[in-house]
């Protein structure tokens, strides 16, 4: 046996594999070795843009789009270096709108977490909501035939920046992008429509994918119906230190961004295994089983039919209570009747797109689970608990002792896929 380190949690978690496990990981890359001047000049050299200090005028009312508490931007640096080199604009003149999409808002202390006590004090700050149509807009409506509602104080603002940071998604290929508007600032509504169970359930809605991604393409269409003038996206390393910065225009930047961590995030593989063991990348990301889902679909992609995964993800913040994930899920009693419920065209739940990727994932595999959540939580969720990683591991050893491992420590930061 050897030790691996997961990321779990704030502190990690060590856990002991077979000699012969099969350690996937991303390509290291060191975080830059000055963080705020590769930024800075990302700012000033953008991709399909101008410079952004020459964008944006004093008189102009400026929205910064930021992702929420379940993302590891480093807000607390992104935003303090925008307002940096807008220092010509008015503080008053700036709204930085929490993109949340369908998720709770996020307290003032959690706020100053993300940005930093001087940003909460100086500058307004409005966590987006999604359920208020008074909040909302209609700004068109797509090709897939559903009506785009966004926030209306980013519509209204006359200049308008999305920032967030780049890697593999499991259904939109990657993050960052045009996700930073859609979900993270849509209308409940707008948000159920790219997330409906056909498009959830295409094939090219998958990791690493762009061309063909339909889930992609909506988020594309939506957010171009009041495009961001300008996008600043950064990609990170395990250590969630900064490795690149991608700023400009949002389609073109974007792109780039995609390009360059697909390079260092692809992992290819002979065959499948016959068990995973996979994370949620540690905190923030594994704040609850809603999110840990990412993981496990990651690890879904090398593992046999029949296998085993086991995750382990800390919850600290439960399933959550928030939202109708947990609901879904205790609504039926196996994962094809979760299945044939969401894919009735009648039916409509926001969550519902959580629930679809993880019945898929237990029709492949048995699923564990080490966290901090109770016992009858996790079975609620129609996944296997564990009060040590070592159990699932011994477990699937006793009934195949031959069987291959995989180790994802990073879980979703890697894209693993048979070859």
């Amino acid at each position: 046996m050897k030790p691996v380190s997961l990321a779990y949690g704030k502190n990690g978690l060590k856990i002991m594999v077979p000699d012969r496990a099969v350690i996937i990981e991303p390509r290291h890359l060191p975080g830059l070795a000055d963080e705020r001047t590769a930024v800075q000049e990302a700012l000033r050299k953008p991709l399909g843009t101008p410079p952004l200090k020459d964008m944006v005028t004093a008189k102009d009312t400026v929205a910064i789009v930021i992702s929420d508490m379940t993302r590891p931007t480093p807000n607390d640096k992104l935003v303090p270096w925008l307002l940096d080199e807008l220092a010509h604009v008015p503080k008053e003149n700036f709204v930085i709108i929490n993109g949340l999409g369908s998720h709770r808002a996020n307290t003032e202390a959690e706020l100053i977490q993300m940005l930093g006590q001087e940003v909460v004090d100086t500058v307004r700050i409005i966590n987006h909501n999604a359920f208020d149509p008074e909040e909302l807009v209609l700004v068109g409506k797509n090709s897939y035939g559903s009506d785009v509602y966004l926030n209306k104080v980013y519509v209204n603002s006359t200049f308008k920046i999305v920032t967030g940071f780049i890697e593999p998604h499991f259904f939109a290929g990657f993050s960052g992008g045009p996700k930073g508007i859609n979900p993270g600032i849509a209308g409940i509504t707008t948000i159920q429509g790219f997330h409906n169970a056909q498009m959830i359930g295409n094939p090219q809605s998958t990791w690493g994918v762009i061309e063909g991604n339909v889930v992609q393409d909506a988020a594309t269409q939506n957010c171009l119906m009041a495009k961001p003038d300008f996008m600043l996206n950064v990609t990170l390393n395990g250590n969630k230190e900064i490795t690149s910065a991608f700023a400009g225009d949002v389609i073109t930047a974007h792109r780039a961004g995609c390009a360059f961590v697909k390079e260092h995030a692809m992992y290819p593989v002979d065959q499948p295994f016959d068990l995973v063991i996979t994370t949620n990348s540690g905190y923030p990301l594994d704040q609850n089983l809603y999110q840990t889902v990412k993981g496990m679909s990651a690890a879904a992609q090398i593992v046999k039919q029949g296998g085993a995964i086991l995750s382990c993800s800390e919850c600290s913040d439960g399933v959550p209570d928030h939202g109708n994930f947990a609901k879904i899920l205790k609504s039926k009693a196996t994962p094809e009747e979760l299945l044939a419920m969401i894919n009735d065209p009648s039916y409509s739940v926001f969550d519902q797109w959580q629930v679809q990727v993880l019945a898929m994932i237990l029709l492949k595999a048995e699923c564990y689970l080490y966290s901090e959540l109770d016992e009858q939580t996790v079975r609620d969720a129609k996944i296997i608990p564990v009060a040590k990683p070592c159990d699932a591991i011994t477990t699937v050893l006793n009934n195949k002792p031959g069987a291959s491992v995989a180790v994802l420590p990073l879980g979703p930061l890697t894209i693993p896929y048979v070859k």
